[in-house]
């Protein structure tokens, strides 16, 4: 690790305009705020906005309007607050406050909420959880931008832990209490698990039948008895508000120390069908705490391991998307990719698949009117308003179409989910998506730990972690699931071994007209079965050249008239799969099938998906099977950071004819080259070579990057250097690595010479440096010293309540001259 400071003049420039955290509110990875309140700031502002003082369990019952019947109104702010200093009214008081020229019903903790977020977003009156805190940030950063959500969050957090403070909270271990009915409860899971296990010994079912029903008896017993004691619960107590403000622990965490801990993974993963029948209320027995340990001991030592795998998978990320930079402002692409609202599998929902692209072909609804042009940029507005038109399917811009040769297009990313903007030019988008995907699996490895292994709690992350390398690595998975080939019926069939297949036939019904030349007689009659090369007319005069007409399939002979027959015939096509006898069929005799569906429950070989279905559709199994495993932790990330990494995996082809180009066989060549390779040729009046789209896995297509300095130093550096020296490669230094490398500014961000000169800061920034002395060859404006001091750089507000970096009036704005003249 390493600690980075900025000690150019232009550095800290830069720290200050773009490091700073107020200046990054949204999340990279899915647009949502990053500096949301949370813990004791979010325990304090539910117990602020909690329903008022005999409201019961902060749902009105019928008849509650009784508790506003002598409420007071005040006036505004001042006037509740000054009452509640003076101990006249408490937090949960309930009050009723003019707003917008009605008097609403509310209580003194919620009065007290709103003053401190901007007024148009006023009247919030309901309990606020950590969710809804997040959307009012949210709300707060898209109608104001940075600096007002900035100071909305600490207004936040001061109120929430001063109200955390009032509160009191505390927890005790009489505050879980155990449900009465939890004996009863488990007698009833042991009379259901003791019949299965009768069934199990009278050979009725299978063991795995035994113990997938006994999992979900005693799963079901655990939920049952953890809601009683939910329901059992004081809604003001704390407990129950620690885990429904979502401040800290959970419904499942609660369940532990007031219902039963239910069942647990032992070290392989796998449930043991034995539950712990105890909480931590009561305690546990020697045999309950045994298998306890599996868990604990699993948290730990996953937290140790796992975290080395997920900055593993990060590094490799990034290496292979670091030279994904925004470059040109739009490709072209005219086609996207769809987007289904009701496509199967989908884990990201239909309106945040179309947030922050752009619009790829015109959005029509139902009736054909125009919802969203094409270009348009897809808002929260836009997203809701092309649902609402009952649009079910849209194509919108996307990184795995863009035709962009080096890097992407603006127009194909969309939004820069940090900024709520249209994307800019020289972002690393690469980077960005490799950090997505890979910081959320370090942070899950560690979460395994809170939970001590208990099981159905959704798959463990680090289940997950190895099934997102296995993807992003395109390896062949365990388990995997038998994919059709082509579209037909499907049949299974038992071999007398017990061996089991499914033939999948698709049969299809051709007519080949024959037209029959004058001068020839039939020698076949309607309705007879014809085969191939049988004669169906003959000469009526056997002259020179004159020969029998063959028929050219087999099939049912029809006549129409002395000069036109037509032979019916049936083509079957056909594919036999073995099947494993522990895999699980999804078809029955007779489906219908289609070429892609999955035969057997698994994952499938995304390269077998390549192969029979395409780009587009290995690109969804991928990004939905990512999504999953993420999805299921809770963890959201945007489906376009998948897309920039599937996007590389599918960079390359393989050339199958070298035509008339000097490519040759088997070649893994970059796909945009051996396009204009082909353009060229065909252009020449040459015959094009052939390819063939590969997916390859992260390390592999890092390594065959057309940069040897990034691929050398990733891995394997002896092979990559010895490669490119005796092929005489060159590097055009694109990527970010290759640049750092050799000492380069990255092309990237305010390294990107284009940008630089939109940046109204950094010539500034730099003319500065020139103050303090540079290198020779160093660039920098000059702008005469005497002007220009240090203090140019705080943009906090001065005297007049002027931001610094704008004062700087009588400074002449450096020239494109001045920017190439060295320092003197």
């Amino acid at each position: 690790m390493a600690v980075h400071v900025p000690l150019s003049a232009a550095a800290q420039a830069e720290a200050k305009h773009l490091m700073l955290s107020s200046r990054n509110i949204l999340k990279p990875a899915d647009g949502q705020p990053v500096v949301t309140p949370r813990q004791d700031m979010v325990l304090g502002t539910y117990w602020l906005t909690l329903e008022p003082d005999g409201a019961g369990d902060g749902t009105r019952a019928k008849g509650d309007g009784d508790l506003w019947k002598d409420a007071r109104i005040f006036g505004d702010y001042n006037e509740v607050q000054s009452n509640l200093d003076l101990g006249l009214v408490t937090y949960q008081t309930p009050v009723r406050f003019p707003w917008a020229g009605k008097v609403i019903e509310t209580t003194v903790g919620r009065v007290l909420f709103n003053a401190v977020i901007p007024e148009d977003l006023r009247f919030i009156n309901r309990t606020l959880d950590r969710g809804a805190i997040r959307d009012i940030v949210t709300q707060t950063f898209e109608r104001h931008g940075n600096e007002v959500t900035a100071e909305v969050v600490d207004r936040i957090k001061n109120l929430g832990f001063a109200a955390a403070t009032q509160a009191g909270v505390s927890i005790s271990i009489d505050d879980v209490a155990i449900p009465e009915d939890k004996a009863k409860t488990i007698a009833e899971a042991e009379r259901k698990v003791a019949e299965i296990d009768r069934q199990f010994q009278r050979g009725l079912i299978s063991e795995q039948e035994r113990y997938e029903h006994t999992v979900k008896i005693w799963t079901d017993a655990t939920k049952n008895v953890i809601d009683a004691m939910m329901l059992a619960l004081d809604k003001r107590g704390s407990v129950y508000m620690m885990a429904t403000s979502g401040a800290r622990g959970n419904t499942q965490q609660m369940g532990q120390i007031g219902g039963m801990r239910g069942l647990i993974a032992d070290p392989q993963g796998r449930i043991i069908d034995l539950p712990i029948r105890s909480n931590f209320r009561e305690g546990l027995t020697v045999l309950e705490y045994f298998i306890s340990t599996h868990g604990g001991r699993k948290g730990l030592a996953d937290t140790a391991i796992r975290t080395a795998d997920s900055g593993y998978l990060t590094r490799r990320l990034v290496d292979v998307a670091q030279d994904v930079i925004v470059r040109i402002e739009d490709c072209g692409d005219e086609d996207g990719i769809f987007v289904n609202a009701d496509e199967p599998g989908r884990q990201e929902p239909f309106q945040d698949s179309m947030f922050g692209r752009l619009v790829a072909q015109d959005i029509k609804d139902p009736k054909g009117q125009l919802v969203a042009a094409r270009g348009d940029d897809i808002d929260r507005v836009l997203a809701k308003k092309i649902l609402d038109a009952g649009v079910k399917r849209v194509r919108i811009r996307s990184p795995l179409a863009c035709n962009a040769k080096y890097g992407i297009c603006r127009a194909c990313y969309g939004r820069n989910l940090a900024t709520g903007k249209l994307v800019e030019a020289g972002e690393a988008v690469g980077i960005i998506a490799a950090q997505s995907i890979g910081e959320p699996g370090t942070q899950l490895t560690m979460r395994t730990f809170h939970t001590g292994g208990v099981a159905a709690v959704g798959k463990d992350i680090t289940m997950g972690l190895p099934r997102v390398e296995e993807l992003f690595e395109a390896r062949v998975p365990k388990g995997m699931a038998v994919v059709c080939e082509i579209d037909g019926i499907a049949e299974i069939v038992r071999d007398p071994d017990g061996s089991r297949k499914i033939v999948v036939r698709n049969s299809q019904d051709y007519t080949v007209p024959i037209s029959v030349p004058a001068g020839y007689v039939l020698a076949i009659a309607d309705g007879d079965a014809a085969v191939a090369g049988q004669p169906l007319a003959k000469p009526e005069r056997r002259t020179k050249g004159k020969t029998d007409m063959p028929a050219p399939v087999s099939g049912k002979v029809t006549v129409h008239g002395d000069s036109r027959i037509t032979i019916a015939l049936k083509d079957v096509e056909e594919r036999i799969y073995e099947v494993e006898h522990t895999a699980r069929i999804n078809v029955e005799n007779g489906s219908k099938v289609s070429a892609g569906d999955f035969l057997t429950e698994g994952s499938a070989n995304p390269q077998d998906i390549l192969r029979i279905s395409g780009r587009e559709a290995v690109y969804r199994y991928m990004v939905n099977e990512v999504q999953k495993v993420y999805r299921s932790q809770g963890v959201t990330i945007n489906d376009k950071h998948i897309e920039i990494i599937v996007r590389q995996m599918l960079r390359k082809v393989r050339i199958e004819e070298a035509g008339d180009t000097e490519l040759l066989p088997m070649e893994l060549f970059d796909r945009f080259e051996f396009e204009d390779i082909n353009a060229r040729t065909i252009a020449s009046g040459g015959e094009p070579a052939t390819a063939q789209t590969v997916l390859l896995g992260v390390t592999k297509a890092s390594l065959s990057t057309n940069s040897f300095l990034a691929a050398a130093s990733f891995q394997e550096t002896t092979r990559v250097l010895t490669e490119a020296a005796t092929m005489g490669q060159k590097d055009r230094l694109l990527g970010l690595k290759e640049n750092v490398i050799i000492g380069k500014l990255i092309p990237a961000g305010t390294g990107l010479a284009s940008r630089r000169e939109q940046l109204d800061w950094l010539p500034k920034a730099r003319a500065l440096a020139a103050m303090f002395g540079t290198d020779e060859d160093e660039e920098v404006p000059v702008v005469p010293a005497e002007e220009l001091s240090l203090e140019d750089l705080d943009d906090d507000e001065d005297e007049n309540g002027e931001e610094g970096l704008e004062d700087i009036e009588d400074v002449a704005e450096p020239t494109q001259a001045d920017l190439t003249k060295p320092a003197e």
